[in-house]
This record gives C-alpha cells, sequence and structure tokens, in this order.
C-alpha cells in the first residue's frame, strides 16, 4: 500500500491550500486522504451517498463494477460459487484465508454446536402479532442475544469477538426458520445437528412433526449458492451501518441487529422482495410487453425492479452465475407457477431489448434470488431474511477486523446545513 504521492488543493477564495495524501489499495482507485483539509481550509467535502467517499480500509472484500469483478479475501466469486461452500467462505471472510480439512472441521463442529436458541429466547416470540413481518423480529431476537450472552461481551477481547461470530452465524437460521414458523403457527423446530448447514436451515422452516421432510438435494445446492453470492458486498447500506454502530463500542449483537434493519430497506436487502411484488402486479405473460414498455418511458414513474446496480455498471457477475441455478430449479424441481413464467418473460424482454442492453440494465441478483426462493416455497417476506442470514458471516467479518484496526474512530460524518439563521426568540404572545 503506497501513500507516496500528494494532491494539493489551493482554495483561492482565502488563499489557503491543504496538501492531501493520495492512498492506494491492493487494487481499486486512489483515494485522496482528505483528513487535514478542514484544518487546512475549514472547509468540509460534500458527497450525498457517499458514491465517491471511501469510510475505511477494508481487506476484506474488493468490487471493480465497470469490470463486473467481486473478490473475498482475493478469490473471484465465480471460483468460490463453483468449487467452495457457504460455511468455508464464513471462514475465509472470517480468517483471511480458505481453511486446510483440520481447520474447517474445527470450525464446522464450532457452528454446528451453537445453533440452539437459549429456551428463554422462544418466549420472546410471543410477544409479536402472528402476522408480524419476520425482519422486524428478527432485528429483536438478534439484538436480544446480548441479553442471553452478556457474560461474553468484551469487544476488547479476541476470544470474545471470535465468540460471538461463531454464535451469530450458528444462530442466525435457526432464529430465521423460528420467525417464519411463528408467523405461520407452526410449532419451533430444533437443529438437527446430523445435517450440514443448509439443510438444518430447511429442515427447520418446512419439517412438520406429523411427517419427514423430502428433500430434493438441488433446494440446498441452490441455497447453499445464494448464500455463498450474498455472503459480503464490501461497504454497501447495511454493511456500512454495522461499522458505524460497532465504532461506538456496541456490542456486536446490537451491531449486526442494526444491520438487519438497514437491509430491511427495499432499496437495499428488501429488492428481492420488491422484484416478487412487482411480478405479481404484472401478473400473466401477456403483461410483459406492457409493462417493459413503460419502463422506457422516461414520463412514466414505473420503474422494473431487479434490473441494473448501484456498483456494477456493466454485469453483477453474481447474476451471471445465479441465473444457470435458476434455471436448474425450475427444471429439476418442476414448479408450475405462473408468476414464474412472467419473471421468464420479462428476463427474455429485457436481454433482447435494445433499450435494456444499451443501457446494461441486465437482471441482477435480485431477480433471480427472488425467483429461486419462491421455486423452494419461501414465502415472499422471508426473502430479505435469507439475505440477512447469508450476510452475517461478511457483517460480523467486517464488525471483527474494525476491531483489529488500531486507530479506528467513532463514525462521525458531517453536513451542510440549510435550516434558519441565527434568530432571537419571539414569546408566544407576540408570534
Amino acid at each position: 500500500m503506497s501513500d507516496s504521492k500528494i494532491v494539493k488543493l489551493v482554495d483561492e477564495s482565502n488563499n489557503r491550500s491543504s496538501e492531501l495524501p493520495l492512498i492506494s489499495g491492493t487494487l481499486g482507485p486512489a483515494c485522496i486522504d482528505i483528513g487535514t483539509l478542514y484544518k487546512d481550509t475549514g472547509h468540509f467535502t460534500y458527497d450525498p451517498g457517499y458514491g465517491s467517499t471511501a469510510s475505511t480500509k477494508s481487506a476484506i472484500t474488493y468490487i471493480d463494477g465497470d469490470e463486473g469483478v467481486l473478490l473475498y479475501r482475493g478469490y473471484p466469486i465465480e471460483q468460490l460459487a463453483e468449487k467452495s461452500s457457504f460455511l468455508e467462505v464464513s471462514y475465509l471472510l472470517l480468517n483471511g484465508e480458505l481453511p486446510d480439512k483440520t481447520q474447517f472441521e474445527g470450525f464446522e463442529h464450532q457452528i454446528t454446536h451453537h445453533t440452539m436458541m437459549h429456551e428463554a429466547q422462544k418466549n420472546f416470540f410471543q410477544g409479536f402479532h402472528h402476522d408480524a413481518h419476520p425482519m422486524a423480529m428478527l432485528a429483536a431476537a438478534v439484538a436480544s442475544l446480548s441479553a442471553f450472552y452478556h457474560d461474553d461481551l468484551d469487544v476488547e477481547n479476541p476470544a470474545d469477538r471470535k465468540l460471538a461470530a461463531i454464535r451469530l452465524i450458528a444462530k442466525m437460521p435457526t432464529i430465521a426458520a423460528a420467525c417464519f414458523r411463528y408467523s405461520v403457527g407452526w410449532p419451533m423446530r430444533y437443529p438437527r445437528n446430523n445435517l450440514e448447514y443448509v439443510t438444518r436451515f430447511l429442515h427447520m422452516m418446512f419439517e412438520v412433526p406429523s411427517e419427514p421432510l423430502q428433500l430434493n438435494p438441488v433446494a440446498a445446492k441452490a441455497l447453499d449458492l445464494l448464500f455463498i453470492l450474498h455472503a459480503d458486498h464490501e461497504q454497501n447500506a447495511s454493511t456500512s451501518t454495522v461499522r458505524l454502530v460497532g465504532s461506538t463500542g456496541a456490542n456486536p449483537y446490537a451491531s449486526v441487529a442494526a444491520g438487519i434493519t438497514a437491509l430491511w430497506g427495499p432499496a437495499h436487502g428488501g429488492a428481492n422482495e420488491a422484484v416478487l411484488k412487482q411480478l405479481k402486479e404484472i401478473g400473466t405473460p401477456d403483461n410483459v410487453e406492457t409493462a417493459v414498455k413503460r419502463a422506457k418511458d422516461k414520463n412514466d414513474s414505473f420503474r422494473l425492479m431487479g434490473f441494473g446496480h448501484r456498483v456494477y455498471k456493466n454485469f453483477d457477475p453474481r447474476a451471471k452465475i445465479i441465473r444457470e441455478m435458476c434455471h436448474k430449479v425450475l427444471a429439476e424441481l418442476g414448479v408450475n407457477d405462473p408468476l414464474l413464467d412472467v419473471a421468464m418473460k420479462l428476463e427474455e424482454a429485457a436481454l433482447k431489448d435494445e433499450y435494456f442492453v444499451e443501457r446494461k440494465l441486465y437482471p441482477n441478483v435480485d431477480f433471480y434470488s427472488g425467483i429461486i426462493y419462491k421455486a423452494l416455497g419461501i414465502p415472499t417476506e422471508m426473502f430479505t431474511v435469507m439475505f440477512a442470514i447469508a450476510r452475517t458471516a461478511g457483517w460480523i467479518s467486517h464488525w471483527i477486523e474494525q476491531h483489529e484496526t488500531p486507530g479506528s474512530r467513532i463514525g462521525r460524518p458531517r453536513q451542510i446545513y440549510t435550516g434558519a439563521g441565527v434568530r432571537d426568540y419571539v414569546p408566544s404572545a407576540k408570534r
């Protein structure tokens, strides 16, 4: 990492200047270090949405939006999707290297033996109305973990940090399944620790006491792939939220709960839920052509959900991977669902239409993930919960990295004030 170059900024209005170091990482564009800008010139910077601002240094994930590149700890997402598993990817994100056989067996053993919820936490769900959104239950339940494990919450203790990471990755599927089962009035299922991570979760979701679950292997394979693709995505809104909350010294459960609430938004993790809602609005394959025409009309506020991406200006590498799995799932499960017919017709139209092709508005990972979840029988309101299970590995990895980085400071953005100027208080009788 090189910090040798200098960018000089001159403010002619007050004859002040600042020499700002140019910082380069392993990959990607260099960044101008503006840490002394206010002291030198009396000015802040203004960057709505932080589109041009690096908020931290991180060694976890790299994205090149122009070239469609996504790396976890240097490994291309395409290779990990083909050859790895979600648990192995979780180990990689946490520890920086892929595990050998012994390391992975130890990690899997730890995860497997922390899957249970505290029995008292099961009563926690009784406080929710039966039709509460699962994301509301998930955020609250994860935040409550700090009440059950308060003896291991020293954020300065590496052992406590690692234990919290294990607990979160292990318990998130158990809590997520409990959210679903409570919403449909089913008894909560204990995790079957003789099963691997994703299969265990699907059993907790769908198995009922009256009959065993017959699970198609393609379901677990597809879900594991989705978890890999969603495990981390650099400094997105929810990860930045986890880091901002974590910068205050907040415990990992509170920080991750904050990430969950950020993920809930339809512009972020709720996008795949929005895709399915829009497919319902379109209704039938015959209406796809009209929907596409509306999306191209600049005078129409209608926009197709699940197309294009804030960071990827060419294509989303995750979408290329999951598209193939999406079609495989639909073929193997033989699902007969009119909404999936609408989705496939919409995909076909968008990939051929010059308007979408010229603007590189390709179907993104949210488009395909929603279709797969639907095919697997996962309710629409659970889509963002599925995202949260996967992203927990990335969130807690960033939280740990933040606490291991020397000189970390509490996050404190500045603003451009646009309110009233200084004015005197007027007694109510004279207003």
